[in-house]
């Protein structure tokens, strides 16, 4: 019988211990990470079966994480357990390589359907977020991304991320591997993109979308 592994990443060591029990007599946990770039690095380390998510986490934030483990890893599946309900995180991660995204607010009975789903070849979207039309529409065959609504490119999310975890340019730049003027150049896009005017309501936009806790 295949072995079907798993590695954990949530910024909360409590959770992430409790994510491991619920699973653990079904899949086997092979590393566990509090930050985005540790769980890319895990993942590309572990080549595991699944990765199971937050979309909230420091340095690197899940979306971006995902779209990263999906280009360097892309036979692992993306499964997200988040707090985050807004449609528009449903369709970045779905757009950014996810099979499956579950509410923690119902992980105890979705968490293990999402990665049997996941590891069918099947997508998986929690009731909470695929209520009215949507449930209508969907199809566990088809990838459900344009089934809900726009947003940022994958660099400007990144930036807006460093920026409102109160980093400065220089820092951003040095994260990144690219110029300070090039940081202003995206800060300054995403700016007009979200209609913003100062680095205060970048911080809130990032925070009121789960960008940043």
């Amino acid at each position: 019988m295949e072995v079907r592994t798993v590695v954990l990443a949530d910024d909360h060591s409590v959770l992430l211990e409790g994510v491991r029990r619920l699973i653990e007599p079904r899949y086997q946990v092979v590393a566990t990470a509090l930050d985005g770039r540790e769980l890319v690095a895990a993942a590309v380390r572990t080549r595991p079966g699944a990765v199971v998510l937050d979309i909230a986490m420091p340095l690197l934030n899940g979306i971006e994480a995902a779209r990263q483990i999906h280009q360097a890893v892309p036979a692992t599946r993306i499964v997200f357990l988040t707090q985050q309900c807004d449609r528009i995180f449903v369709q970045e991660a779905f757009r950014a390589g996810a099979t499956a995204y579950a509410v923690k607010q119902a992980a105890a009975r979705e968490l293990l359907t999402a990665l049997d789903e996941a590891f069918s070849g099947r997508y998986f979207v929690s009731r909470l977020v695929a209520a009215g039309p949507i449930s209508e529409r969907f199809d566990p065959n088809v990838n459900p991304a344009d089934l809900f609504g726009g947003s940022l490119t994958p660099r400007q999310r990144e930036v807006l991320q460093l920026l409102a975890e109160g980093n400065a340019a220089k820092e951003i730049a040095h994260v990144l591997g690219i110029s300070v003027k090039t940081v202003e150049f995206h800060k300054a896009a995403i700016m007009d993109q979200l209609g913003l005017r100062s680095t205060a309501q970048l911080t809130r936009y990032a925070l009121e979308h789960g960008i940043v806790k």
